[in-house]
């Protein structure tokens, strides 16, 4: 395989685009408009920018990471691609029509993953006719720094299909975690509990929120405290994977925090937002 799409230019998507145009893979990022497509460029320029300063990265090499990379805002320019790596927003019902769509384009053995933090890969799968060629691939935020990605098997994902993801994974220089299709996998299912956690802590005044985040860092060495770390994924997101816990596993214990949910109806998502648990400037 030498080409890949990736789906959606946001944090995580662009993020997916430049290890793989790092490893020398001919890229093909979708979105929905250029304007998408100019950010997202805008954001992998700058982040390529951030490991030159650091002398990891010569200029010329840059250059070249960036002209592998290239933009489409017409799903039919995927249809020659081995690989699609989907990481749009986190709604099922969104995902499951794009796979749907996708599954019409793409050659018969190519390979469609999601990059879902909590959705089921079984009932996206279920939305193609390739639902052995589905699978979910976590990769963690920021993307070009951290080394995990869980590798989520479907109840239809094939042997086959897990171990040329793997394989694949493993040339990004990225560590593959196999993992079951249960919520939230595994993950999310640990953390965002401890997140969830902590606001519970906040609400009831066990302690500040400056108070519980250093706790987390300097009792149990957590390069971020989980009140900070909720503001940089999202409280939105965090939420969201809340509920899918609370209503997959059904137990009391994945009831989202009622402050989490006052935070977010109140429009604050955290560093998106410019507001969470923390204030975040406009730069």
């Amino acid at each position: 395989m030498k080409s890949v799409a990736v789906v959606g230019g946001g944090t995580m998507g662009n993020g997916i685009a430049q290890v793989f145009a790092s490893k020398g893979y001919d890229v093909l990022l979708l979105e929905v408009d250029e304007g998408r497509l100019d950010r997202a460029r805008a954001a992998i320029g700058s982040s390529l920018d951030r490991i030159v300063k650091k002398g990891t990265l010569t200029a010329p090499d840059r250059e070249a990471i960036l002209a592998r990379i290239k933009g489409t805002t017409r799903a039919a320019e995927l249809s020659g691609v081995g690989l699609v790596v989907e990481a749009i927003l986190e709604d099922a019902a969104a995902k499951k029509s794009l796979f749907a769509t996708l599954d019409g384009i793409l050659p018969q053995d190519a390979v469609l993953a999601s990059n879902t933090s909590s959705i089921s890969i079984t009932e996206l799968a279920a939305a193609t006719k390739r639902a052995d060629r589905v699978i979910g691939m976590h990769f963690m935020n920021p993307v070009p720094v951290m080394q995990l990605v869980e590798i989520i098997r479907g109840l239809a994902t094939s042997d086959e299909t897990f171990g040329r993801v793997r394989g694949w994974t493993e040339q990004l220089g990225k560590t593959a975690v196999e993992v079951q299709d249960y919520p939230g996998f595994v993950s999310n299912r640990v953390l965002m509990p401890m997140i969830n956690e902590a606001v519970f802590c906040l609400m009831e005044g066990v302690a500040t929120r400056d108070a519980i985040d250093a706790v987390m860092k300097l009792g149990m060495n957590h390069p971020l405290g989980p009140l900070a770390l909720a503001d940089l994924i999202g409280l939105d997101v965090c939420l969201h994977i809340m509920e899918v816990l609370h209503d997959g596993l059904g137990d009391s214990k994945y009831r989202p925090c009622p402050l989490l949910r006052k935070m977010v109806a109140a429009g604050r998502l955290g560093r998106k937002s410019g507001a969470g648990f923390y204030e975040y400037p406009a730069s």
